[in-house]
């Protein structure tokens, strides 16, 4: 008889858990009737994300910061975005090879996932996987980042708490002034801290984060931690760092908000993702939108106009009350 992966899923099964992320991850579409019956046991892990520069690190922090809060009696799920293969499209498995003893304890589940072309140093089904992890009923969920560099701000919408690892050598006091990295972090990690430099690199930081505090009166004032991951120094100052920001967030009421933001952004992301991908089938199978091509390419009609005559007609046919889409058959009357 085969298994009920949804029931698997929320009694923790690895294989169910497994099983029903690959469908995600491949869009396959016996993935939606299981999203749909876990949907309601979710929203009770804790998003922790990890991200930073190539080599900074991630990976060995994750590590240990997980073993810290399994000693605590959390049980774990950790999503390890890693490299496309160029060859097979999947993930280059460095993250699960460096957590090849944590793999045996049950309480703990760990994906590799690929970003398959995905920007924001994340995979485009993070989200979905997530709440799987979460329906499986792990305490909290560790997102580590690909770590691609200043476009990693995706991680921000997504995690409760966003750790920004930093090391000394790697141009980190720079990079770590620029627009956009510096706002993600809730938590500033200053990584490999044995290094020359650290304590130039945690004074630039901090000071950073002090100016920023006079100029936008934040209501919580980033912590910056120091670590040696591989000597598991500075781990427990790091798990004190996430608690407490947790505890803020609950105390401030911005948990629910940041967790109302994320629901109304996955909502429209989804409704983005079936729209777009209805008129794509609808137009490609029946030859417009090789016409559209043509026509654009022959200079007998532009981009702008036909996206205007498409949303347009939209418009109109829902304004009259007819333009709802039947997604059951696969039709939109407005294309």
């Amino acid at each position: 008889m085969d298994m009920d992966y949804a029931e698997g899923v929320l009694s923790g099964v690895p294989r169910a858990i497994a099983r029903v992320i690959s469908w995600v991850e491949n869009e396959d579409s016996r993935a939606r009737p299981c999203m749909e019956k876990i949907h309601g046991h979710t929203g009770k892990a804790y998003l922790v994300g990890i991200t930073g520069s190539p080599g900074s690190g991630k990976s060995t922090l994750t590590d240990k910061l997980t073993r810290h809060l399994r000693a605590k009696g959390f049980t774990v799920g950790i999503i390890a975005v890693d490299p496309t293969s160029p060859f097979t499209g999947g993930a280059i498995l460095g993250d699960r090879v460096r957590m090849t003893e944590l793999a045996q304890d049950p309480g703990v589940f760990i994906r590799s996932m690929a970003t398959r072309g995905f920007l924001g140093g994340l995979t485009r089904c993070t989200g979905e996987v997530i709440k799987v992890l979460d329906a499986a009923g792990k305490d909290v969920i560790i997102i580590e980042t690909v770590g691609v560099g200043q476009d990693e701000v995706e991680i921000m919408r997504i995690a409760d708490t966003t750790c920004l690892v930093l090391v000394p050598g790697l141009g980190d006091a720079i990079q770590s002034m620029k627009s956009g990295v510096m706002e993600i972090a809730d938590v500033f990690v200053i990584n490999k801290c044995d290094r020359p430099a650290a304590d130039q690199l945690f004074m630039e930081v901090t000071n950073r984060v002090e100016m920023d505090a006079q100029l936008r009166k934040p209501s919580w004032l980033p912590r910056v931690i120091r670590t040696i991951a591989v000597d598991n120094v500075g781990v427990d100052a790091l798990v004190d760092a996430i608690e407490a920001h947790r505890d803020h967030l609950k105390q401030t009421g911005s948990l629910k908000e940041k967790r109302r933001t994320r629901t109304k952004q996955e909502i429209l992301q989804m409704i983005h993702n079936e729209l777009f991908e209805l008129i794509r089938r609808r137009l490609s199978t029946d030859g417009r939108m090789d016409a559209m091509v043509e026509a654009i390419l022959k200079g007998e009609q532009n981009p702008y106009a036909i996206m205007d005559e498409l949303t347009s007609r939209w418009i109109r046919l829902t304004e009259r009350g007819s333009g709802e889409s039947t997604t059951g058959s696969g039709t939109l009357p407005f294309v």
